[in-house]
């Protein structure tokens, strides 16, 4: 296994420039999570890792080698694809096997690592049947023992859940979290979905326009983010986010208020703001509890999961926030509501949407 250095690489299609100078390290052994919206360059980042895109500037490292100009097949690295591109025709022995067989490994030692790799991803039972027999999670298994069999430097994986229902998805989560400890290996793992990124990741890379927003662990992403963009991608339900201004600063707090906040003075010290500033407030749904202070408004919709009641409030400037209430409440569609929060948990970004 080894590490890999992305410097400054860029990828232009004619005249429109999408991936727009990328830095980024990667140690040996990390699992890395590229995720962004649709479009913003994570599946064209990977693909150029991987040799399947030409890059316009830049150069990649896998190691120690620059692999620019090195053909695909010869990088060291295995794909999984949100398709599985399985052979129909052959068994998901021959499936497995495949590229072992087309670099002419000695039968016995193709059978020897196709064996292993069915035994680590529990698929034993499969071996003899063909793609048409077998489930998602199962063909997934198949595409991803496909690649294992190859013992690549670095496994990329494109989407390689979006195929698949929810509790399937939640299962080859947990599967691919294990199989990452027991292999001890470089993972690199595209995905829209900001969930899997906090589950699956050591290290996330949030992209956006092509441009890398912010990289850090998963918890890092979640408390600090970096701006506006990081702060309303990372969390489920998204960031709410209230314009406020500036009505006093001091060397040790800051008072703020809006449309939809009522005056509120936040005892810490926050460098370069001044009265009179107009700012963003961010504050996570998980934030708020019901109190006669705080934010007040008007239930509008009311989502009972059991262990927690999500309420989407209007609030009285007619801007809409999402708050998570722990456990049963009773709150019904119409009812008046306040939401308190602690002060530690608020969010404060400038005009250009930097994190304060």
């Amino acid at each position: 296994m080894a590490g890999l250095e992305l410097r400054d690489i860029r990828k232009s299609y004619g005249n429109v420039e999408v991936i727009k100078g990328v830095d980024l390290a990667i140690s040996h052994g990390e699992f890395v999570v590229f995720v962004g919206p649709s479009g913003c360059g994570k599946s064209t980042l990977l693909r150029m890792i991987a040799g399947l895109e030409d890059i316009t500037a830049g150069d990649i490292f896998i190691g120690d080698t620059l692999v620019n100009d090195v053909e695909a097949r010869d990088r060291g690295v295995a794909m999984v694809f949100q398709s599985y591109a399985l052979y129909p025709h052959m068994s998901v022995y021959d499936n497995v096997g495949f590229a072992l067989k087309l670099a002419k490994t000695d039968k016995e030692v193709r059978d020897k690592k196709i064996r292993e790799v069915a035994r680590v991803l529990q698929m034993e039972e499969l071996l003899e049947r063909k793609p048409a027999q077998l489930s998602g999670g199962q063909r997934q298994r198949v595409a991803i023992g496909r690649a294992i069999v190859r013992d690549p430097d670095v496994f990329l994986f494109d989407e390689p859940l979006s195929n698949l229902d929810a509790a399937l998805r939640v299962d080859m989560r947990m599967e691919l979290s294990r199989l990452h400890q027991d292999l001890d290996a470089t993972m690199i793992y595209v995905t829209h979905d900001q969930i899997e990124a906090m589950t699956l990741a050591d290290k996330i890379v949030v992209l956006d326009g092509g441009i890398v927003q912010q990289v850090g662990s998963p918890l890092e992403l979640y408390n600090r983010p970096a701006n506006l963009f990081v702060a309303g991608f990372i969390g489920s339900p998204k960031m709410n986010f209230l314009p406020v201004e500036v009505a006093a600063a001091a060397n040790d707090s800051v008072i703020v208020a809006g449309s939809a906040l009522d005056s509120t003075e936040l005892a810490r010290p926050i460098a370069g703001i001044a009265r009179a500033d107009k700012l963003t407030l961010g504050l996570r749904p998980q934030a708020f509890v019901a109190s006669k202070a705080g934010i007040r408004g008007k239930v509008e919709l009311v989502e009972r999961l059991g262990h927690e009641t999500i309420v989407r409030v209007r609030l009285k400037d007619g801007s809409d926030i999402m708050a998570v209430l722990q456990g049963q409440s009773d709150v019904m569609p119409g009812d008046a509501i306040g939401l308190g929060f602690d002060h530690k948990d608020v969010h404060l970004f400038g005009k250009d949407g930097a994190r304060l």
